[in-house]
C-alpha cells in the first residue's frame, strides 16, 4: 500500500518522490536542508525528470567505413566494392547505420575499377609499374652525376655506401665521378662480373675526363659504386667511376678534370695523339717475359709502331700556337725515328734482334723527351711513377669499389 505524502503545494503525482537533496533549498526557503519532497538546486544535481532517457543511437557499421575509405583513397577497388555489399546486407539485419556510407564506397571503388580495368587494357598499368619501380630503386640506391665531388659517411670507397654528401670540388672531397655507364640488363651476372666489368671500363673512361694523365697525383686511384643484387632487382644497372685517395684520411682538394670543357686547342690535339700511343704501349703482353714469349711481343712492338704513325699524322696535322710549334716539331722528330725502330723490332728474326731495336725504340719514347713540349702547352711536366713495368705482372685491381 501506498503512504500518502505529507501535505503541501510541491506533493509530486503518482506517489514518487525524488531523493531530498543535501544542500541548498528551493526558492523562497532558507539555506538550511530541503524538506522532504522537495529536489535540491545544488551544484551537480540536475532537476529531477520523471521521463526515462532516451536510447543511444545505433552503431555506424564497421564495413562501410571501410567500403568508403577505400573508395575515397581508390585503394583496392576491388575489396570496396566487397566490404561495400556486405555493409549494406548487415546493415539490414541489424539495423544499424552506414547505408550511405557504404553505398558512397562502392561508387568511388566502382569507378576506381573501371580505370583499373582500362589501365591494363591499354597499357597504363605496366608504366604505372615502371614508375613504382623507378621510385623504389630511387629510394633503395642513389646517383651520382660526371663531374660531382662527393664525401662518403666514414670517408670510405670500399665497401657498402646507402648515399654521400654532394661537395663543391674545389674543397676538400673524398671522391669525384668521372663517368657512368651501363651494365647489360638480365640476370644479376655476380659480384665478380660486376667488379671486372668496373676495372675494365673505368680504367678505360679515365682518359676522356682526365686527359692529361700526368696531371693525376701518384696518391690517385679508380674507385666505382657498383649495383647490388637487391638493387639489381630494382632495374639498377649503373657504375660510377670515381677517383679517390689511397688514403682515405687524406682525400682530395680540387678538381682532376683535364677535358674539352677545361683545355684549349693546342692542348686537347696533343693529349689525344699522345693517348693513340698510350693506348698501344699498354697493350703489351702481359704474361711471362719477352724471352717466354717473343712471337706476342713482336706483335705488340708492330702495334706500337702503327700508333707512332697516327701520333705523328695528329700532330702534324694540327695547327700549333707560335710557342708550341718548335718544341712540338723536335718531339715529331723523335717520334719518326722511334717508329722506325719499332716497325724493325715487330719483323726481327731473333731475340737479340728484337733486343737491339727495342731499346733503340724505348730511349727514343722516353717520358722525359716530351717535356719539352708539354711545358710550352701548359700541360704537367712531371712525368707519373708507377709501381710495377710493363710486361710485370697482371695489371691492376684498381682502388676498389662499394656496392651502393
Amino acid at each position: 500500500m501506498d503512504i500518502p505524502p505529507p501535505p503541501g503545494p510541491q506533493q509530486p503525482q503518482g506517489g514518487q518522490y525524488p531523493p531530498p537533496g543535501p544542500y541548498g533549498a528551493p526558492p523562497g526557503q532558507g539555506q538550511g536542508p530541503a524538506p522532504y519532497g522537495y529536489q535540491s538546486w545544488g551544484q551537480g544535481y540536475p532537476p529531477h525528470s520523471p521521463y526515462p532517457p532516451p536510447a543511444p543511437p545505433p552503431p555506424v557499421n564497421g564495413f562501410a567505413i571501410a567500403a568508403l575509405v577505400l573508395g575515397i583513397l581508390c585503394f583496392l577497388p576491388l575489396i570496396g566494392l566487397i566490404l561495400g555489399l556486405i555493409a549494406l546486407a548487415q546493415i539490414r539485419r541489424k539495423g544499424e547505420r552506414g547505408k550511405g556510407m557504404a553505398i558512397a564506397g562502392m561508387i568511388l571503388s566502382g569507378i576506381g575499377t573501371a580505370f583499373l580495368v582500362f589501365a591494363f587494357a591499354s597499357g597504363g598499368a605496366a608504366e604505372f609499374w615502371e614508375g613504382f619501380k623507378e621510385g623504389a630503386r630511387e629510394g633503395a640506391t642513389f646517383s651520382v652525376d660526371k663531374g660531382e665531388c662527393f664525401d662518403a659517411p666514414g670517408g670510405s670507397l670500399e665497401g657498402v655506401a646507402y648515399d654521400v654528401d654532394e661537395v663543391p670540388c674545389a674543397g676538400e672531397h673524398d671522391g669525384e665521378v668521372f663517368a657512368n655507364f651501363q651494365l647489360d640488363n638480365g640476370g644479376y651476372p655476380g659480384d665478380t662480373a660486376i667488379t671486372e666489368a668496373a676495372d675494365d671500363k673505368c680504367y678505360t673512361l679515365q682518359h676522356t675526363y682526365a686527359m692529361d694523365s700526368w696531371a693525376l697525383p701518384d696518391d690517385v686511384d679508380i674507385y666505382y659504386f657498383t649495383p647490388t643484387r637487391q638493387s639489381w632487382d630494382l632495374g639498377d644497372r649503373e657504375i660510377s667511376c670515381l677517383f679517390g685517395n689511397v688514403d682515405a684520411s687524406a682525400g682530395l682538394t680540387g678538381s682532376l678534370r683535364s677535358d674539352e670543357t677545361t683545355l684549349d686547342a693546342d692542348q686537347i690535339a696533343y693529349l689525344k695523339a699522345d693517348q693513340v700511343h698510350n693506348e698501344a704501349m699498354e697493350s703489351v703482353p702481359l704474361e711471362g717475359n719477352i724471352e717466354d714469349d717473343l712471337p706476342g711481343h713482336k706483335q705488340w712492338a708492330t702495334r706500337v709502331s702503327g700508333a707512332l704513325t697516327e701520333q705523328v699524322g695528329i700532330l702534324r696535322g694540327h695547327d700549333w700556337g707560335a710557342d708550341a710549334q718548335g718544341p712540338v716539331t723536335a718531339l715529331v722528330k723523335d717520334l719518326d725515328a722511334a717508329q722506325k725502330e719499332w716497325q724493325k723490332a715487330g719483323t726481327a728474326a731473333d731475340l737479340d734482334a728484337y733486343y737491339e731495336h727495342y731499346v733503340k725504340a724505348e730511349s727514343l719514347t722516353d717520358p722525359k723527351g716530351t717535356i719539352t713540349a708539354r711545358k710550352a702547352l701548359g700541360l704537367a711536366t712531371t712525368p707519373p711513377t708507377y709501381d710495377e713495368e710493363p710486361g710485370e705482372s697482371g695489371g691492376s685491381t684498381g682502388g676498389g669499389g662499394a656496392e651502393v
